[in-house]
């Protein structure tokens, strides 16, 4: 049957299942857009939760006009801190969900231990249950729910919404308006991007233009290795850094992590992957988020990410990753032996490739996805093609697995919620710092918070901008002011993806990674093997970033 008359069908004719995944997403994207675009609350309360920075700005400036005396941080932060009692129980509950992080392993570990002792007790029961169904623990379920790190922040919901009802005058009514207003296009675009990035025609073209590089080293876990942690971080720029990120995981899954290396080592190729995705997005002015929340704002094009950033990022992921390919050459010898006798015994199962003309309209999916990524009603809509498509050529795809890229998306919903109601704390402490100090702070704090929420932040903060307000209306900084905010500008940005590996919350893209790699690791992602495994090369970033001249 011709392909096309079966495509035209398929959005007709869509069988139960998927017209039931296809539902929940439409219903799952209206809620979103829904709470993109903003609903209204009619208390004043409401439309002023959270303050803004110009109004703690304005408290800031008449408590300094009583007192006769330049506020300093700390007075600033027991100001916010006493100017709505909220800011303080949110963060505290944010750094809950973080701590919670560094836990998961013991939930999973917990889990596994209740599942097996729920497997013992009902090996001999004769209970019928619904279609024959084995019964399931809920114990084990729920401390495998709590160990799952894309729900985490998610769970944490829950308290933070239960204080905003129970604190806040009009409580619900607050709470409502906050959550209507947040921006959740980000977790949207990255759960779709996610499920088309990782269809195989996608992988298939990816890997094909990657073995073309690995092929200089004869196709060897070393050459793949090499190629898919210095090529594809790069692609990032052009693709967006979260499809980059699930090709990347995708391909160093299937070609490094299945031949099973040493712990050791597959904590070092994931705390590389997720600092060399971060900063492999800098070379253009829309691919990766912490850019993108300033490029408008400090009037960043590409020519000034390439010359600022661009080479240095290159250079940096270049020397971190073929440093880390010396200190393991060892290790690469057992895995060529492992690789090779894999290919061996797998040599004629391979199936049929995807035609190249699924391919091309696979790719288009994505660039239409990538194109559209500020407006979800487009992208979403695609997505919807996009999965009757696969319909209409299902014998050369795999089945599209929503499981993960929803838990991300869910992951960075939460994340989005939390990190709405810490800048009361983190705008002043980034503007209270100069250039390296300030280089040095967002790398830190971009390993506790999205580095995009920490960019965002700052090109709030009138000392990092390029323009000022004066009699009614905006003028550009000159001479030593401007020259002041530029280096502010570059210290921030630079630090926050330099610290973009750090952890996993670190950088939208590195849940959709840790989702698709955790597999490969018992029990899970460690968070603080991660982190030992990701500092190195974000101390070469660091280097390449603030030591070399800018």
């Amino acid at each position: 049957m011709n392909p096309f008359r079966t495509l035209i069908a398929s959005l007709f004719c869509i069988h139960l299942k998927h017209a039931t995944v296809i539902g929940g997403l439409m219903l799952c994207a209206l809620s979103f857009a829904n709470a993109g675009g903003g609903g209204h609350a009619s208390h004043d309360d409401a439309q002023e939760f959270p303050i803004s920075e110009a109004t703690y700005h304005a408290m800031e400036l008449e408590q300094a006009a009583e007192t006769g005396e330049e506020l300093g941080l700390i007075d600033q932060l027991k100001l916010r801190a006493s100017a709505d009692p909220i800011n303080v129980v949110a963060t505290v509950i944010f750094l809950l969900a973080v701590a919670h992080t560094f836990l998961a392993t013991t939930f999973n570990k917990l889990a596994h231990k209740y599942e097996v002792e729920h497997h013992n007790a009902i090996a001999l029961h004769t209970k019928k249950y619904v279609e024959g169904k084995d019964p399931v623990s809920f114990k084990s379920t729920l401390f495998h729910f709590l160990g799952e790190v894309e729900a985490i922040f998610g769970i944490w919901l829950i308290p933070l919404l239960l204080a905003l009802v129970f604190m806040k005058p009009e409580g619900f009514e607050v709470a409502a308006h906050y959550i209507d207003n947040r921006n959740f296009t980000e977790p949207m675009f990255v759960v779709i991007i996610m499920a088309i990035a990782s269809s195989r025609p996608v992988i298939q073209i990816a890997e094909t233009c990657l073995r073309s590089v690995a092929s200089i080293g004869k196709r060897t876990p070393a050459a793949w290795w090499l190629s898919i942690l210095v090529v594809a971080p790069l692609l990032g720029s052009f693709i967006t850094e979260p499809a980059a990120m699930t090709i990347a995981a995708l391909l160093i899954g299937h070609q490094f992590y299945m031949l099973d290396p040493s712990p050791k080592f597959k904590y070092a190729t994931l705390g590389l992957l997720f600092v060399n995705i971060s900063v492999g997005g800098t070379l253009t002015h829309f691919a990766a988020p912490p850019v993108l929340m300033v490029a408008n704002a400090w009037h960043w094009n590409m020519p000034f990410m390439f010359t600022h950033f661009g080479w240095r990022a290159v250079l940096g992921i270049v020397v971190a990753t073929a440093v880390y390919f010396f200190i393991f050459k060892k290790e690469f010898k057992d895995l060529a032996a492992r690789h090779e006798a894999l290919e061996q015994s797998g040599a004629d199962d391979e199936p049929e490739p995807a035609p190249y003309w699924i391919i091309i309209v696979h790719l288009g999916f994505v660039a239409w996805t990538v194109l559209t990524l500020h407006h979800p009603a487009f992208f979403i809509a695609g997505f919807l093609f996009f999965l009757a498509f696969t319909m209409a050529t299902h014998h050369h795809q795999y089945d599209i697995k929503l499981k993960s890229p929803i838990l991300v998306g869910f992951f960075l919903a939460g994340l989005v919620t939390h990190g709405g109601l810490q800048g009361w704390w983190i705008s002043p402490v980034l503007s209270s710092l100069a250039e390296v100090p300030l280089f040095i702070g967002a790398t830190i704090l971009t390993a506790f918070n999205d580095n995009a929420a920490i960019t965002f932040l700052a090109s709030q903060v009138p000392v990092f901008s390029p323009d000022q307000f004066i009699a009614g209306q905006w003028i550009s900084k000159t001479g030593a002011a401007l020259a002041n905010s530029q280096g502010l500008e570059y210290a921030v940005v630079a630090g926050a993806v330099t610290g973009g590996g750090l952890t996993v919350i670190a950088n939208a893209p590195n849940p959709a990674g840790q989702s698709i790699l955790s597999k490969y690791f018992k029990d899970g992602v460690s968070p603080f093997k991660l982190l030992l495994g990701a500092l190195f090369p974000t101390l070469v970033m660091a280097c390449v970033f603030i030591v070399l001249p800018h």
